[in-house]
């Protein structure tokens, strides 16, 4: 990035925080930044933690003047950290949290750091709905921008192809408009670049659904031995489902509920919930996962289980508390599911910690092409396997990565690609480029160089500058 004279009086425009290193409340407020307990070393010369949206355009005039490079923050909930870069300035936009409905368009306003949990609720509320993280305390801001894979996505889409409209800061500070009709290039960009665009998004426009008036689980737990057998079930059967049937597969340690032996063994779990108008709709969409043909063999089975968006985030939160330490990595594959959780279930047989588990859901994201168009993020496979290395003890830290980055080499043979918001970037360079298709790669860096030819922004996160504390 090119310095430029420090501007007398930039930083007594920011009306919110500005922490600098080597200030008091500098290491609190930077392990804050990450929602993760495995917090990475990495630490900026600067945090400023906007009051409003009328300080992100001085912060970014700041930056420029003392010639730091930008990272930004909206919920903190990147498992590695992404937001906290060395050197440079973190900014921070985890109060940027109100949002409004208008039920009449069907649409609503958001700034960055609102959270399903926040706006699930209030959506529900109004007969409303939206394809929002898995996990109650992600923000949108960083989840949308990687293209959110997300509740319902088989039906609805990734949640990026419902944004409408943007407001974005430049890295000259200028804030835009952007649609598909205003500002196109930053928009299509905003729409998938994840970690690595080159603005800062203060507020989004995205569209809302009718509200599933029926939600149903159905859960079915074998041993971990029958993982091929249930997966080709599970893949089969999931082909003639309606979009609006969330299927997943989930090698993990089994749940108390499952079983009462000691230790609780390996399972290979078919899991699967349905988004329905009404109950005969939701009665015809999950009769095919009802009755297994080798059903015998289940430890433990749960069908037709009613449930609702908020219990969907309490089990989420159940699995993915905040006190824990966390690591994960994505793959697209062209492969079959059966043949890469065959070679994931030897790693997950040996997993060095019960809470870890590899997560394949069986169709991640519509296959609509219309709700797929001008965005940067791209299905990469017709498979997506995402495992996930959960602990506690950070003595444990090097063990637990080592399970994930051995995981990884087992079944990167058959990869197509990553997905950026859960790739790990700190394992090998080629994730970043890794996570879109060729032309949108060479597309994303052409348009970084049009608006941001000074390198304002950081890029994404390299091998070279990873690690934790």
């Amino acid at each position: 990035m090119r310095e430029h004279p420090q501007a007398h009086g930039v930083e007594g425009r920011v009306e919110g925080q500005i922490v600098r290193r080597g200030d008091v409340a500098y290491e609190p407020v930077r392990t804050s930044m990450v929602w993760n307990g495995l917090t990475p070393g990495r630490r900026p010369e600067v945090i400023v933690r906007v009051a409003s949206e009328r300080d992100v355009p001085a912060a970014v005039r700041m930056a420029r003047a003392e010639g730091l490079r930008i990272a930004v923050r909206a919920g903190g909930h990147n498992w590695f950290g992404t937001s906290l870069r060395d050197g440079g300035m973190l900014l921070d936009l985890s109060r940027l949290r109100r949002f409004e409905i208008d039920t009449a368009s069907a649409t609503a306003t958001v700034q960055p750091a609102v959270r399903g949990q926040d706006l699930m609720p209030a959506l529900a509320r109004e007969s409303l709905a939206f394809p929002g993280g898995h996990c109650p305390s992600v923000a949108l801001g960083g989840y949308l921008l990687s293209g959110g894979l997300g509740l319902n996505s088989a039906a609805w889409g990734p949640a990026c192809a419902s944004v409408l409209e943007i407001e974005a800061v430049t890295a000259d500070g200028e804030l835009l408009r952007c649609s598909a009709k205003e500002n196109a290039d930053l928009f299509w960009a905003a729409r998938g670049a994840g970690p690595g665009f080159f603005a800062v998004v203060t507020g989004f426009r995205i569209a809302l659904y009718p509200l599933p008036r029926v939600i149903r689980t159905t859960t079915h737990a074998f041993p971990l031995s029958d993982v091929e057998r249930v997966t080709s079930w599970v893949t089969d059967t999931a082909e003639g489902l309606a979009p609006t049937v969330e299927s997943v597969l989930v090698l993990a340690t089994a749940a108390p509920e499952m079983t009462s032996r000691s230790p609780r063994p390996k399972v290979v779990v078919a899991g699967a919930t349905v988004f329905a108008g009404t109950d005969e709709e939701a009665d015809a969409s999950l009769a095919p996962l009802r009755d297994c043909p080798f059903g015998d063999r289940a430890l433990f089975s749960d069908t037709d289980r009613p449930t609702s968006f908020d219990a969907l985030y309490a089990d989420s939160a159940a699995v993915w508390p905040p006190e824990h330490r966390y690591a994960a990595d994505t793959l697209w594959s062209d492969e079959d599911f059966t043949t890469l959780l065959a070679k994931l279930s030897e790693s997950a047989a040996a997993c060095p910690s019960d809470q870890s588990l590899v997560l394949a859901p069986v169709l991640p994201v519509s296959t609509d092409e219309r709700l797929l168009r001008d965005m940067a993020f791209s299905v990469l496979g017709r498979s997506y396997v995402v495992p996930y290395a959960v602990w506690d003890d950070p003595a444990e830290d090097a063990v637990q990565m080592r399970w994930l980055r051995e995981a990884m080499h087992t079944v990167e043979p058959f990869g197509t690609g990553h997905y950026i918001a859960e790739a790990d970037l700190t394992a090998a360079a080629s994730r970043a480029e890794r996570s879109f298709a060729p032309a949108d790669w060479q597309r994303l860096r052409a348009l970084r160089a049009a608006y941001d030819p000074d390198g304002v922004f950081h890029s994404y996160l390299t091998p070279e500058e990873g690690g934790a504390s």
